[in-house]
């Protein structure tokens, strides 16, 4: 029995520092989540699964509202936590950071999550959803690097070079017979 993933990235946020949860999209963002729904009304999305990030929901709101679907908030789905509150990444940093920790699952900066810790937890969470609505057509609002983890998980070629290249926001149709992935298809903006 075939289930089809719809991973969507989030549009376009604004970076505020210490406002993860609650950072809402840009204007082009905005403008870009309306494109969301176009591509995705008529792909018969059964139910939509979200990060319980603002940006995630904002992303994929209207799609509900057009589908007349509740979006399900999975608290597991939210995006990797890469430090801790007291420790800052520098923008040069970052890069650097973000590949040593696709090098390395484990690694991780103080008060972090490593890639592997937050590939588990998310891992678990899209592995109940898939069981819960086999057979069906689910979208889920979320982030780059957790997303990419997740299809990670099912495919290996899936790392830091994908991540790298990924817009905000942006669709990947993941079809898979049981657990097993069957194919990937990037649905174009």
């Amino acid at each position: 029995m075939m289930t089809t993933i719809y991973m969507v990235r989030h549009a376009e946020s604004p970076y505020n520092e210490g406002t993860e949860r609650t950072r809402g999209l840009t204007i082009e963002g905005k403008k870009k989540a309306l494109e969301i729904t176009g591509l995705l009304e008529n792909e018969g999305v059964n139910v939509i699964v979200s990060s319980p990030y603002t940006r995630a929901i904002l992303t994929i709101e209207e799609l509900a509202q057009k589908l007349k679907l509740n979006i399900d908030i999975y608290e597991d789905l939210r995006e990797k936590r890469f430090a801790g509150d007291d420790y800052s990444i520098r923008d040069e940093e970052f890069m650097p950071f973000l590949k040593q920790s696709f090098l390395d699952f484990s690694y991780f900066l103080p008060g972090g999550e490593s890639n592997a810790a937050c590939q588990n937890r998310a891992v678990a969470v899209l592995k109940a959803i898939m069981e819960l609505y086999k057979g069906k057509k689910i979208a889920i609002g979320t982030h780059g690097n957790v997303m990419t983890l997740m299809m990670n998980y099912f495919d290996a070629s899936y790392g830091y070079d994908f991540l790298t290249q990924t817009k905000k926001p942006d669709i990947y149709k993941l079809e898979f017979e049981d657990l097993k992935l069957i194919k990937v298809t990037r649905l174009s903006m």
